[in-house]
């Protein structure tokens, strides 16, 4: 399961780096780090987020149905991971 969840997380970080058009390495986003806050990680914007919700449920199956829950769930690898995890398609 730990090399699973090790492959899974390098898989969304990829994602955020491609989709996003991140100019840094997969393995330089940190699993808990603040996505959206610019002093705490890479800063991403609305328009990223129309990327990263697309590409997840593309890749991944899942359905963010609302903004409430985006909110939550594309907070850092960590939480997306979690969301993949819990909504049973991982």
């Amino acid at each position: 399961m730990a090399d699973n969840d090790a492959a899974l997380r390098q898989r969304v970080k990829g994602m955020i780096v491609l989709c996003c058009r991140l100019k840094i390495l997969p393995a330089e986003l940190k699993d808990d780090q603040e996505l959206f806050d610019p002093a705490k990680g890479p800063g991403l914007d609305s328009i990223d987020v129309l990327e990263l919700v697309v590409n997840l449920e593309r890749e991944f199956g899942v359905v963010i149905p609302d903004r409430e829950t985006g909110q939550k769930v594309l907070r850092s690898v960590n939480t997306i991971v979690e969301f993949i995890h819990t909504s049973g398609k991982a």
